[in-house]
């Protein structure tokens, strides 16, 4: 029955779990970066000097914990750096995408287009 099966697949043109450019491509995706939120922070970074807290949590819609979780996980990452500092007594924390961050996001753009590309075309 397995032959069967394997015949039938090969017919169809389907290819085992795992194999092939697209499952590379999508192999090479950044984890860190794939998630929503965390991509959406990168790219709202890339094109923007530095943003403050609630600049980004409106941009994005995230909730304050959503944000404060995803953006320490980038942090931790070395992806974005967050400089917190106070205007009178009123904290402000403003976040900029790091070197390594902008070079994440180039190489997670780079396998998602190699993705689409090396998908059967219907």
């Amino acid at each position: 029955m397995a032959s069967r099966e394997a015949s039938v697949k090969a017919r169809r043109g389907d290819r085992p779990a795992g194999k092939g450019p697209a499952a590379r491509s999508a192999a090479a995706l950044d984890s860190v970066i794939h998630e929503r939120a965390r991509l959406g922070i990168v790219s709202a970074l890339a094109v923007s000097d530095r943003l403050r807290f609630g600049e980004l949590k409106h941009l994005l819609g995230l909730t304050d914990g959503n944000l404060s979780v995803h953006a320490r996980r980038l942090e931790e990452a070395g992806y974005v750096s967050v400089l917190k500092s106070f205007e009178g007594r009123v904290p402000k924390t403003e976040f900029r995408l790091t070197a390594a961050g902008r070079l994440a996001l180039e190489r997670y753009l780079r396998a998602m287009e190699a993705l689409i590309r090396a998908l059967p075309r219907g």
